[in-house]
């Protein structure tokens, strides 16, 4: 009988090793990637890449649910999503390479390829050049399962399993191991530092920026509109609790100083390309400062996706009449504005709204400060009264006027209606859902929105009593939302608080139920407390 000091003699201890040389080279390969990407741009990276394409052909109801169940970080969980995967895939090809080399590096890459469609095939490539990152990665991260496949402790086995070219015993196979990962590690931490630092021109650039003082600075706030009350939204969100809803797993980060916007299109008659200092110094149009409360079509009733702020930047009427843009009503042939990222978002706009007198603009401050990236730094769209999707393009380096008729944007191709005004909505803030609260007098609190109608009135319904009306603070300007409260004297047992609005053309908020897709929510929203 013969002992084999690895015990490895029937090669059955090969395929754990050989599950973890998949998971060494899938690591390599990503790591080579990032590192690779750092020279080309992040975006490129594959994880980024097959993410964004993922984002983009999931269904409407999908993307839905994620948003409800995961919020800000459904990026994140995508992300992590697809790095398992990965991992569970990596250790099948591992598994595979202890008995077949060739056939386990060649399904790294097969991911390379795949990667590289991806990062090539995203809107916002600009050349095969995209490719390199998951290219590189994969060919590293074959060349390593091959390698360390080929020197596993113990015989292949299988039939027709590849020859091992020199074997190390465990000690010698621990140790390449521990290189390869120690190697890989700081690969892909080079290639994020790299990443990292490579927006730093575009942190300078902001870093620097001194806002203007607007033309037409916003109006003063009645004191009256705001409300000190424990858990109630201020009337201002900060920037840093404000919503952020987008397509981008990597936020762009634009040199103020590169940055370009083109506007062109049908009834333009006067193409132009602005620089960012065109719009800071007023040459672009009239600089205005104004108050504006901006909501995501994603947001369920009651839903946290709504945020207001004060916004800086050039009033978008102005500058589009310069380029000889007339509205529809007047004989304009373009009655869609698309917007374009640069991370190849579109997105359109109705010009007519954008023309009707409602201060549309392009932004480049947010509550006294500029942009934030996340906020689409160094300008983004903003127009009152519509849904983000249809007006509030972040980022943006591109106008082109067309029709509805002739171009849907990206959400519209995913089953959102062309056209979608924000519907009137109110939300209770203060007590939270399932509080338990004392006896006696409650303070009810919370927002009600209808940009561009204002909000007339707010009312409070306990259990199936009649409706009661609400405190409304003073209204700000008729693009905000309305802060109110109601004093309601709670008895003991279980109860059921709802809150309804009428905007400021008289129509009150629907009681109908109805899901965000295709063009917004609707519904009361009602909260479960109980008293002692």
């Amino acid at each position: 009988m013969t002992t084999h000091r690895n015990g490895n003699g029937n090669g059955r201890g090969r395929i754990p090793l050989g599950a973890l040389c998949g998971l060494l080279a899938g690591g390599a390969a990503l790591a080579v990637a990032e590192l690779v990407s750092a020279a080309v741009r992040p975006e490129a990276g594959p994880v980024t890449a097959v993410g964004g394409t993922a984002i983009d052909r999931t269904p409407a109801t999908l993307k839905e649910w994620a948003i409800r169940h995961f919020g800000t970080h459904d990026k994140l969980v995508l992300q992590i999503g697809i790095l398992a995967v990965l991992a569970v895939l990596a250790l099948v090809l591992g598994v595979v390479a202890a008995a077949f080399r060739r056939t386990g590096a060649a399904g790294i890459l097969v991911f390379g390829v795949v990667g590289a469609l991806a990062a090539t095939g995203r809107p916002d490539s600009r050349s095969a050049v995209d490719a390199l990152p998951s290219v590189c990665g994969a060919l590293a991260g074959a060349a390593l399962l091959h390698w360390l496949a080929g020197r596993l402790p113990g015989p292949p086995v299988g039939a027709g399993a590849d020859t091992a070219t020199g074997t190390w015993d465990r000690r010698g196979f621990v140790t390449a191991a521990a290189a390869t990962a120690a190697a890989s590690a700081a690969a892909g931490l080079l290639g994020r530092a790299f990443n990292t630092s490579g927006g730093r021109q575009a942190v300078a650039s902001r870093g620097r920026l001194v806002l203007p003082r607007p033309t037409s600075p916003a109006a003063p706030v009645p004191r009256a509109a705001f409300l000190q009350l424990p858990g109630l939204s201020p009337l201002f969100t900060p920037n840093a609790d404000f919503y952020r809803v987008d397509t981008a797993l990597v936020v762009p980060k634009v040199d103020a100083s590169t940055w370009r916007l083109r506007i062109h299109g049908q009834g333009v008659t006067s193409p132009r390309t602005l620089t960012f200092d065109d719009l800071v110094r007023g040459r672009a149009g009239e600089l205005i400062e104004r108050d504006i409360t901006l909501a995501c079509v994603s947001n369920e009733v009651g839903g946290p996706y709504v945020g207001n702020a004060r916004w800086i930047g050039v009033r978008l009427a102005g500058l589009l009449r310069d380029c000889g843009v007339r509205p529809p009503s007047r004989g304009g042939p373009a009655d869609q504005l698309v917007a374009r990222s640069v991370d190849g978002m579109t997105i359109g706009s109705p010009v007519e709204a954008v023309l009707d007198g409602r201060d549309a603009m392009l932004a480049l401050g947010m509550n006294g400060r500029p942009l934030p990236f996340d906020h689409g730094f160094p300008v983004r769209m903003v127009v009152p009264g519509l849904y983000g999707y249809v007006s509030a393009c972040k980022w943006i380096e591109d106008i082109e006027l067309t029709t509805f008729a002739a171009y849907d944007a990206y959400w519209v191709q995913r089953s959102w209606s062309q056209q979608a005004p924000v519907k009137t909505q109110s939300r209770i803030d203060t007590p939270k859902a399932e509080a338990r609260l004392r006896q006696g007098t409650v303070m009810v609190a919370g927002v009600a929105w209808a940009q561009h109608r204002g909000i007339e009135r707010v009312e409070v319904r306990v259990d199936d009593g009649p409706w009661q009306q609400a405190r409304l603070a003073d209204q700000d300007t008729v693009d905000t939302w309305r802060l109110w409260s109601f004093p309601w004297q709670a008895a003991p047992g279980a109860h059921a608080l709802t809150v309804r609005a009428t905007d400021g053309t008289g129509a009150p908020q629907t009681e109908e139920r109805t899901p965000t897709v295709p063009d917004g929510a609707t519904g009361l929203h009602s909260i479960a407390v109980t008293v002692t």
